[in-house]
């Protein structure tokens, strides 16, 4: 079982969590002026790299927050976690 850390509560057993999809995704100023083609790819086409990810969290079965977290995706380790609204923190040894 994975162990995550919530910003506000701490360390938690992963089923305490729910995945919120990719983080700092900029939101249009006007959906309503987007194609068609335009809003279905913000709606639903995400990277998904190999290696470290960011990523929005919520602990559900806890304080019900939303957070940030750094996850590589080949390991499924949690490198850090952090606010929402909160920039991306540099992390020792990530790649640019």
């Amino acid at each position: 079982m994975l162990i995550i850390t919530c910003p506000w509560c701490g360390e938690r057993p992963e089923i305490e969590f729910a995945y919120g999809g990719e983080a700092h995704v900029a939101r249009p100023a006007d959906p309503s002026a987007l194609s068609d083609q335009e809003w279905a790819d913000f709606l639903y086409n995400r990277t998904n790299p190999k290696g470290r990810h960011a990523e929005r969290w919520r602990h559900v079965h806890g304080c019900g927050r939303f957070f940030n977290a750094l996850r590589d995706t080949v390991s499924d380790f949690f490198v850090t976690t952090y606010k929402a609204g909160e920039p991306r923190p540099d992390v020792e040894g990530e790649a640019k």
